[in-house]
């Protein structure tokens, strides 16, 4: 009997871990930990916007100009009794910007001395918008003294280009 109480003291053992296993709390599994969202993709940073700029891109000199306001045949030098013309090239940054400023024309005549005597100044508040052509120019019924003169063009005040022509 000493061998049946062996296997019975056994089998309670088994049983009582049996019913203790089943009787456990069932562990949940550990929480996952969370998922790293990726940083929404943001649009870079606007650019602040740039006010469009008025430029000169040419000056043509001649004693004619078309209906577009362009000189019909650049030269150098003039007669006495000619009309001079300065077609000024201008351009926007922005060709569907409208931009205001001031173009000027400043005509002089230089003496042989190096000295300078004005001729003419005129100035003109414009809009301008994409490519255009400002005509400037200056006459003298009784005709030019001949000699060396030169015009300057001002955008806003600043000299952006100078043209140096002759009366003959």
């Amino acid at each position: 009997m000493n061998t049946n109480r062996l296997h019975l003291a056994m089998l309670a053992v088994l049983i009582g871990s049996a019913a203790m296993v089943g009787c456990k709390k069932k562990e949940e599994p550990a929480p996952m930990p969370p998922v790293a969202s990726e940083p929404a993709a943001t649009a870079p940073a606007p650019m602040p916007a740039v006010a469009a700029t008025a430029s000169v891109t040419g000056v043509d000199l001649g004693n004619a100009v078309g209906a577009d306001m362009r000189v019909a045949a650049p030269m150098g030098t003039f007669a006495p009794k000619d009309t001079i013309h300065a077609a000024v090239m201008t351009a926007t940054s922005d060709p569907a910007a409208s931009v205001a400023g001031k173009l000027g024309a400043k005509w002089t005549y230089l003496n042989a001395d190096g000295s300078s005597m004005p001729v003419h100044e005129e100035s003109k508040d414009l809009t301008f918008a994409g490519d255009g052509v400002t005509d400037f120019q200056i006459s003298k019924p009784d005709g030019w003294p001949t000699g060396k003169y030169k015009v300057e063009i001002t955008l806003d005040g600043n000299v952006v280009q100078t043209r140096d022509f002759e009366v003959k």
